[in-house]
């Protein structure tokens, strides 16, 4: 075992996902709170305070109130060094999101508990299932009225295909919310309400069996109903193994308020326990081993100007196994270069922090020179494998975008060339022409207008978007068997290639792809491409 094996197993690396406005970023905000990262919960809105969620970092998020992009947020807690990536949950950032979960070891799925399972829940819980992640589910908002809770698990259980298995209970909700019981301990947790923003508020811990203390603090109404749910409970839902947790197969259910902080420290202490330690990840040369090989890591998502005081790009890296040392030489194994990587830093949210070490399980930014593309693998010079590609999703929207100042070309070509390289948007050139006529395509509309505004601020250009019919785009499999001139299609197709040269399809109709299938014979399209 290396002598790193302490560091890399205290490391808890997960992702926060949920439908928007669940109350994901306020209870990233309170495990901060908690793990002493910071002093005061900013409101997620901002409005009243001109505060924002510490996650959300680009002026168009703070304009709107929605996270666009992942953040990546380290804190320590009970001597665990804990990563989260904190997700988008529009939908129109869902590739996004993907990238994300494929550098998490888990995933904390957070419901409102009056809303249940909402369509992007449902979304991002595929891709959960895709990877086998551990799924943590959390049920947000027990402060205000919910709906019936055995309702609520079975709502899970039909919908995501997961069972459930409630750690604890809660008792009423909306005003009548009191606090929740703990199944495995038989002790009932009553909170006082506490003041927003502050660390927490008055816990009182009571022994479920004594009914003169239960009585006083939750009055027999609430006492009775909560009898009669747990011996429903205990005859109906499943019982907790932690096998089929790490498996994916079974989701521990917890209740709470991240608002009033109702249950969210103890929602951190169980789930750091069933958590794991950074897992081993499967690359072209077998697994890697996070403790027994050296140092390694995949890029998962790049980004340019996070700081308008830092004009400059940063690749976020999983470190995978061993230590990194930034003094030590690496290689990027897809540019066959050893090289140091520049400036590694702690990123939280808009603050940075220079980084001397960082372990398996951590997540690091690097300065990137426009060398790096997501998906890309770094380890030690004389190693040499490839960590598995992340999948590039088919945009399913397509859009030509004019130029508006022709003097400004080269900022053009510069902005649009670096987000299309962090993964918000695609871009294609038609085949046969430059530069001039390109088209974007992306998975959510709003990612139009993320593009627009980051353009015009950004990289003070602006731009007019002319939205074009496609809806369908096909990558070319046999690519080097194939002659894009002579492929023979349909009224509806035109041909392009994308920013590594790659020839695609656009469709407007999505029988006209089998059609050009059956003309063209050994032609084999996909839907999306490896990068």
């Amino acid at each position: 075992m290396s002598k790193y094996a302490d560091e890399i197993n205290r490391r808890r690396t997960f992702a926060i996902i949920s439908h928007p406005d669940a109350g994901k970023t306020t209870l990233t905000e309170k495990f901060l709170l908690y793990g002493g990262a910071i002093n005061l919960a900013g409101s997620v809105k901002g409005k009243a305070t001109a505060r924002h969620a510490v996650s959300d970092w680009m002026e168009i998020e703070k304009e709107r109130g929605i996270s666009v992009t992942s953040s990546v947020l380290q804190f320590e807690y009970d001597n665990y060094c804990i990563n989260i990536l904190d997700t988008p949950g529009h939908q129109d950032f869902s590739e996004d999101t993907y990238r994300t979960l494929m550098a998490a070891d888990s995933a904390v799925m957070v419901i409102d508990a009056s809303k249940g399972v909402e369509a992007q829940t449902r979304k991002l819980f595929k891709v959960c299932v895709m990877r086998h992640i551990p799924i943590f589910t959390f049920i947000n908002k027990m402060d205000r009225d919910a709906n019936d809770t055995f309702e609520l698990l079975d709502e899970i259980e039909k919908e995501l295909g997961i069972a459930t298995c409630p750690v604890n209970w809660p008792i009423g909700c909306g005003k009548a919310f009191k606090g929740v019981y703990e199944r495995k301990s038989g002790r009932v947790l009553t909170f006082s309400d506490t003041q927003k923003g502050t660390k927490e508020g008055d816990t009182t811990v009571i022994d479920a069996t004594d009914e003169e203390a239960l009585l006083s603090a939750i009055g027999e109404d609430a006492m009775h109903t909560l009898r009669d749910e747990i011996e429903l409970l205990d005859g109906a839902s499943a019982e907790f193994d932690l096998e089929l947790v790490q498996k994916g197969e079974l989701t521990p259910v917890f209740f709470g308020s991240a608002l009033t902080n109702f249950g969210v420290e103890v929602f951190l202490q169980h789930f750091l326990q069933m958590t794991q330690t950074p897992l081993p990840r499967m690359s072209d040369q077998g697994m890697i081993d996070p403790i027994e090989q050296e140092f390694s890591a995949f890029v998962f998502k790049i980004q340019a100007n996070m700081n308008k005081a830092h004009r400059d790009r940063v690749a976020f890296m999983r470190i995978c196994s061993g230590k990194f040392d930034a003094s030590m030489d690496v290689k990027h194994v897809q540019g066959t270069k050893v090289m140091r990587l520049s400036q590694p830093q702690q990123i939280m949210a808009d603050s940075r922090k220079i980084l001397d070490e960082a372990y398996a399980g951590d997540i690091i930014g690097v300065f990137d020179p426009g060398i790096f593309s997501i998906g890309d693998t770094i380890c030690m010079p004389k190693a040499n494998f490839k960590y598995e590609g992340i999948p590039t999703f088919a945009p399913e929207h397509f859009a030509r975008v004019r130029q508006l100042d022709t003097m400004k070309r080269k900022q053009f070509v510069k902005g649009i060339n670096q987000i299309a390289q962090e993964g918000a948007i695609q871009i294609f050139q038609e085949a046969g022409t430059g530069m001039e006529e390109i088209i974007v395509g992306v998975v959510g509309v709003l990612q139009f207008d993320v593009l627009k505004y980051r353009l015009e601020n950004e990289y003070n250009v602006e731009i007019k978007l002319e939205n074009l019919p496609y809806e369908h785009i096909r990558w070319i499999e046999n690519k080097d068997e194939v002659d894009l001139n002579r492929i023979i299609g349909t009224s509806d197709m035109k041909k392009v290639k994308d920013l590594k040269g790659n020839p695609l399809l656009l469709f407007v109709n999505s029988w006209s792809i089998g059609m050009v299938e059956d003309r063209n014979e050994g032609l084999k399209l996909t839907e999306f491409s490896k990068n």
